[in-house]
């Protein structure tokens, strides 16, 4: 079998398009680590991750110094025990965020060399359950846009066939509820409205907003509390009957089977950057479907709409666009749903030179098998 015998790293900074903000935060940039691994056949692989504007030259460091290194001589086509390697050579900072955004990186480029070597696409090598999967958008609902501008947005999305839309909470309980009643008055009883809270509210404080967001018809109501508290979304799902949905903030598949387990969540959002790869993406995703849950994963839709394509109880593919600069071909919406690329791979057209131009100062690493 073909072995690694180079893998260059580095990073781009983008600046989101429209400002983004949410009850706790301002999304300012997002640092795009990349990683790309080549092996003795000469056939190559690109897998990529990202923050929101902190920690990514983090990544890069554990990346050149610690995990390219090791993947030197390794097997490429042998990505779980890779995968399983890795872990447990990290494992003095596992489980938190920059190990698993480092691993996602690697993880996602041995996934897409694998697939280029066997010429399949990345939703058919990993399961091939959907040829599509439905749309809901989140760029116009950002918590500083005013009421009109949601309405306005929804109605757009409704009219291209997207089937529902994110609007963030965290607003006093009368202004949200305000801001939710004018989007469902405007779209109908057919029109998905899901809310989104990152983390902001304590268990009192989410309880007493799920009971006033309920007459709207929420879809679901997201990140309402902070992450660790396994407890408190137990206590938050027996309250309500809006659907809890975690997952873009928990790093560990096994942190999800806590959660499955206790019934403290309904939907799960788990990221392939923050669960550390396509790997663990899909363990989450299997178990998730053992439950008798859906998939509905956050943000990265040119990556996550192949793997929700690739298993069956993927729901929705989350529209926020953030590659179009460094890619030459978007991802394919038709009607309202994405539909993922046939072509061999991740399925994402990389635009190189519009990466090396937008390359951070000083990411760059080359790390080879003669070094």
């Amino acid at each position: 079998m073909a072995k690694i015998e180079r893998v260059e790293i580095l990073m781009v900074d983008l600046v989101p398009k429209v400002k983004r903000s949410d009850a706790i935060q301002s999304f300012t940039s997002q640092e795009t680590p990349f990683v790309r691994i080549t092996d003795s056949d000469g056939a190559t692989g690109t897998g990529y991750s990202y923050t929101i504007g902190t920690g990514g030259h983090s990544v890069i460091e554990l990346l050149a110094r610690t995990l390219g290194p090791a993947l030197i001589g390794r097997d490429a086509a042998m990505v779980e025990q890779i995968w399983r390697d890795l872990l447990f050579r990290t494992h003095a900072t596992s489980v938190g965020a920059i190990t698993s955004l480092a691993l996602a990186a690697v993880d996602t480029a041995l996934w897409d060399l694998r697939c280029r070597k066997a010429g399949l696409p990345l939703h058919i090598m990993a399961g091939g359950a959907q040829e599509k999967v439905r749309l809901y958008t989140t760029e116009g609902g950002w918590l500083h846009i005013d009421t009109e501008a949601l309405v306005d947005d929804a109605l757009r999305a409704q009219a291209e066939g997207f089937g529902g839309c994110k609007i963030k909470v965290g607003r006093p309980i009368h202004e949200d509820v305000a801001r939710l009643e004018a989007v469902r008055l405007a779209v109908g009883k057919g029109f998905e409205i899901f809310t989104d809270a990152n983390q902001a509210f304590t268990v009192d404080q989410a309880i007493r907003r799920a009971r006033h967001y309920e007459p709207v018809d929420i879809g679901w109501f997201e990140e309402p509390l902070t992450a660790d508290d396994l407890n408190g979304h137990v206590r938050l799902s027996q309250s309500t009957s809006i659907p809890i949905a975690v997952g873009e903030s928990l790093y560990s598949h096994l942190h999800f089977r806590e959660y499955l387990q206790a019934g403290a969540c309904s939907t799960v959002q788990v990221d392939v950057a923050r669960i550390g790869g396509i790997t663990p993406w899909l363990k989450v995703a299997h178990l998730a479907e053992t439950f008798n849950m859906p998939v509905c994963p956050h943000f990265l839709m040119e990556l996550h709409v192949a793997l929700c394509a690739a298993v069956p109880n993927a729901r929705w593919v989350e529209y926020i666009p953030q590659l179009d600069d460094l890619t030459t071909e978007r991802m394919r919406i038709e009607n309202g749903y994405a539909v993922p690329s046939q072509a061999p791979g991740l399925g994402i057209a990389w635009d190189w030179d519009a990466i090396c131009y937008r390359m951070a100062e000083g990411s760059l690493r080359d790390v080879r098998g003669d070094a």
